[in-house]
């Protein structure tokens, strides 16, 4: 199986990369880099909810768009959101309007703020040891016995929307697993 190509601009990157600029700008820059700040690993958690189903791609275009409806993920400022503001938020076509996702986004910054949960501590304890997915049995997963775990532990805390498919790709988002392909320049840059 092929798991890179190389682009029209020559740079061989991971194989799902398509050629819209938007997409090899965040595999190029943010997929994969650390994420360990409260408010950035809240967004990635509510980003990724809201991608279920959906494309990764439909999310990023509509990325910026989110960050200004959701007051750029502000715990303390989505978590005082009213029935009011979740109305305004489906009336809003530039975001996915989906009353279940919206709704968990919501309940999990309350979540967050009523257990005063620091996110990298809760998340971050199920990063692999070894962060790199071996080359020679490497292949793109959906899940992991992590991520598995990740997910059951932020139910039993009461998230949404917190499914191992869904931290699997949290935890490849945000750098706790090094999931570029072989050959991937990423893969092979010292800072990574």
């Amino acid at each position: 199986m092929i798991h890179t190509r190389i682009h029209p601009d020559g740079i061989e990157r991971c194989s799902w990369v398509s050629d819209d600029a938007i997409y090899i700008e965040y595999h190029d820059q943010e997929w994969g880099q650390r994420a360990t700040d409260q408010r950035s690993l809240f967004e990635a958690i509510s980003l990724e909810g809201f991608q279920a189903g959906l494309s990764w791609l439909t999310i990023l275009k509509r990325r910026d768009a989110f960050r200004a409806a959701f007051d750029n993920f502000e715990i303390e400022l989505v978590a005082a959101y009213d029935a009011a503001r979740v109305v305004s938020l489906l009336e809003n076509s530039n975001i996915i309007r989906n009353r279940a996702k919206i709704e968990s986004v919501v309940h999990n910054a309350r979540l967050v703020q009523h257990l005063e949960l620091d996110l990298k501590e809760e998340l971050w304890q199920f990063a692999p040891q070894n962060r790199l997915s071996e080359i020679a049995n490497f292949s793109w997963k959906a899940t992991s016995s992590e991520s598995d775990a990740l997910s059951k532990h932020l139910r039993k805390l009461g998230f949404k929307f917190v499914g191992s498919t869904t931290m699997y790709a949290l935890m490849q988002s945000t750098g706790m697993i090094h999931d570029h392909a072989p050959n991937c320049f990423r893969r092979l840059r010292k800072d990574s």
